[in-house]
């Protein structure tokens, strides 16, 4: 039996004094004091911040197949360090992708050995597979993942609504969310000028075609009753119709990420093609119109899109953002980036946790298990001195490549520990305990 003390935990109610009794992997009990009569470990906190752990609903791993972009032995590392308790794994980009019941096999059977975290997993909607969505559901995942524009490899083409309005009653049918990569690309917008200004690439997906995605969706949501589920929200002009899908009851959820929140495309210098996303890292202006809907509750959480590749696909060398690959590798810096943008603007760490653990824990059906410290919940707990700071280095980067566009920024908030199922798996920088994390199934 384990105890951890603060003066500072983050409770449903708010941040207060509390001891948190662990045992058999579980919350046994949330108390004002330690009894006098308990016999264990006791762990104590000072005035650090005891919380949740992270739960990062929208990971690239991309194994098996693409093990040279990342794996899952260093992103689970990663997020392990970064104070990820759990994360739901993205179809693609792993070869095969996971839009069928034998390429989810072998997706499992690769994870082997390999989990330091505990880990669940998204299907996959592509044309041409719908008759693969129940037996993927039967065999456990969270939920489907499609796109509406070219997902960047030929393996996961983009749907239409003709394919959507074939999958999504039967997802509708088995209460799962539907993520989309809403951008629907037209031939207005074409890229010109110097490929490697920012500019350039940024004008070339504009708003329009997130906006346009988004209204299809909601449409459709709406026509099937399917929770539906916006990634990586960036076009503030959206925000409008969200609030007025939400407020006719629609179940759509929406999220944003991290990059979205810290950076702005004034900031990004030429020829930096790790800051290269899609949708795109917007204008100053627009990304503050996504904090103030993601402060109230328009936007319901954040997500990292952790999604690496090698530095030839990244174009480090030529600074080609036409060329390059479009994806930020993040995972383990989920919570400092956020916290340090957000302490800017009078948040607190119970809205770190809304928007890293709670929501993130409702969109894949474990509301009532994780995301959470609360009596009978899973004990995924993490210690993290708020006050801290540190610069990122690529010495101490766990993701497979080093490349970041949060190379030698100043972040705030240390995860000094990280328990998984009540296992304190990580200190002060180092792995106490590997290979404790599970494959969670729906």
């Amino acid at each position: 039996m384990i105890a951890i003390k603060s003066e500072r935990v983050v409770l449903p109610d708010g941040i207060m004094p509390a001891v948190i009794i662990l045992a058999d992997g579980i919350i046994q009990d949330v108390l004002q004091k330690l009894p006098d009569q308990f016999v264990g470990e006791v762990i104590d906190a000072g005035n650090n911040i005891v919380m949740p752990g992270v739960i990062d609903p929208h990971v690239h791993i991309n194994e098996p197949g693409r093990t040279e972009w990342e794996g899952f032995e260093t992103a689970t590392k990663a997020a392990v360090a970064g104070g990820v308790t759990m994360l739901v794994e993205m179809p693609l980009n792993a070869s095969p992708v996971t839009t069928t019941v034998n390429a989810f096999t072998q997706k499992l059977l690769a994870t082997k050995d390999k989990l330091h975290t505990n880990i669940g997993f998204w299907g996959g909607v592509v044309p041409d597979n719908s008759t693969e969505i129940e037996g993927l559901i039967n065999a456990g995942v969270f939920g489907f993942k499609a796109f509406l524009t070219h997902s960047g490899i030929e393996e996961f083409p983009n749907v239409t609504e003709d394919d959507l309005s074939v999958v999504m009653p039967i997802i509708a049918k088995n209460n799962l969310p539907l993520l989309v990569h809403c951008e629907l690309t037209d031939n207005e917008f074409n890229a010109t000028g110097n490929p490697q200004l920012y500019n350039n690439y940024l004008q070339s997906r504009p708003k329009k075609w997130e906006d346009d995605a988004i209204a299809l969706m909601i449409r459709l949501c709406e026509a099937y009753s399917c929770r539906t589920h916006i990634v990586h929200l960036s076009s503030a002009i959206s925000i409008i119709q969200i609030i007025t899908a939400k407020q006719r009851g629609l179940p759509l959820t929406v999220e944003t990420a991290q990059h979205y929140l810290y950076f702005s495309a004034e900031n990004i210098p030429a020829g930096k093609t790790a800051f290269k996303c899609a949708p795109p890292i917007r204008e100053k202006s627009n990304n503050e119109q996504l904090w103030l809907a993601l402060k109230a509750g328009i936007i319901d959480f954040v997500a990292t899109d952790h999604s690496p590749a090698t530095p030839d696909l990244k174009e480090i060398e030529s600074g080609d953002f036409m060329k390059a690959w479009g994806g930020i590798a993040s995972i383990q810096f989920a919570l400092p980036v956020l916290w340090t943008a957000a302490k800017e603007r009078n948040c607190t760490f119970s809205d770190i946790a809304t928007w890293l653990c709670e929501r993130p824990a409702k969109l894949i059906g474990l509301q009532n298990s994780k995301g959470k410290i609360a009596k009978g919940f899973d004990a995924d707990i993490i210690i993290v001195n708020d006050k801290k700071s540190f610069v990122v280095s690529a010495e101490m980067i766990h993701h497979k490549h080093k490349e970041t566009p949060y190379l030698n920024e100043e972040l705030f908030g240390v995860v000094e520990q990280t328990f998984l199922g009540g296992i304190k798996i990580y200190e002060h920088g180092t792995f106490l305990q590997l290979n404790k994390g599970t494959v969670l199934l729906k």
